[in-house]
């Protein structure tokens, strides 16, 4: 069983008042408020989820995330059969994938973004053997697709959703921390510090629906069709294919235009989908007239 990094139910911020479980039965009701807002979503993201380093202040919390990323380097690889003649790259290729968070970019982008100026860049089988490597040390969780067992949708995209085990290491891998974050969030357009925070609330919300998700028997995954005209954040599917489809918005408020996917997906599945909703940063859970739910990260649990 893998064992992930807390969720934030289990890392006790609030009190949750949506369960999944209930979402998937077809029978939550959606109600509830929080005071957990934008700041708080940003001091979780760069936190962490393991219980050993959350706990910690500041520079000491960063110090001991960059020594976990070190030892995986210098010490992990190697044990696990992979000796690394380039420490350097490898933890370049790990900052590249850690900037891909929450994208499908494909495995050799991210190795020309890794490599970019060498001209003596590493083998394809390199990149496939640092890939194996870091799933088998648990520091990948990737969100797969979904590919749906009916005949409801087609030319689907296969490409999985990149994540790490933990949003806080692909922020140090970015050299990101709160303030950084946060001053991204005032528009800043430069790809690490302006489009980041996005990715990593989604990276947040994932690590927690994928604990909810697996407590309720169901796995998680993505949707996004092959042109890219349609995409659903993340999809938790039941045993018997039956799903919850969720939009993750890092805004307060939730408008219409984020929630075109989701009817394009009820317009082609029908019934198969339970319920519907959009996860993000606000303060009230509630129930569109439209019936898609909009739950604060934070009030969402098991």
């Amino acid at each position: 069983m893998r064992m992930r990094p807390l969720s934030l139910a289990e890392r006790d911020i609030e009190t949750q008042t949506i369960s999944l479980a209930a979402l998937l039965g077809g029978n939550q009701d959606v109600a509830g408020t929080t005071t957990f807002r934008l700041g708080g979503y940003v001091e979780e993201i760069v936190a962490s989820g393991f219980p050993a380093i959350r706990s910690l202040e500041g520079r000491v919390r960063r110090v001991e995330l960059d020594a976990y990323l070190q030892n995986v380097v210098q010490r992990e690889f190697p044990e696990q059969g992979y000796p690394v003649r380039k420490p350097e790259v490898l933890r370049a290729w790990l900052a590249a994938y850690a900037a891909a968070t929450s994208s499908t970019t494909t495995y050799s982008k991210i190795l020309d973004a890794a490599t970019a100026g060498l001209s003596n860049k590493p083998a394809k089988e390199t990149t496939i053997a640092y890939r194996d490597a870091l799933s088998s040390l648990w520091l990948l969780d990737a969100v797969p697709p979904w590919i749906p067992s009916h005949n409801h949708l087609d030319r689907l995209a296969q490409l999985p959703k990149h994540q790490l085990a933990d949003p806080a290491l692909a922020a140090r891998l970015l050299g990101l921390d709160a303030p950084a974050l946060l001053r991204a969030e005032q528009g800043s357009t430069r790809l690490t510090e302006g489009t980041i925070l996005g990715a990593l609330f989604e990276h947040l919300a994932a690590l927690s629906i994928h604990t909810y998700a697996e407590a309720a028997e169901a796995r998680l995954h993505h949707l996004r069709t092959r042109n890219g005209n349609h995409e659903v954040d993340l999809v938790v599917v039941r045993p018997d294919g039956r799903v919850l489809a969720i939009e993750v918005k890092l805004a307060d408020r939730v408008e219409d235009v984020d929630v075109k996917h989701i009817h394009w997906l009820r317009d082609r599945i029908g019934d198969d989908l339970i319920d519907a909703l959009v996860v993000y940063a606000g303060e009230y859970a509630y129930r569109r007239r439209d019936g898609v739910a909009v739950v604060p990260l934070a009030l969402l649990g098991p």
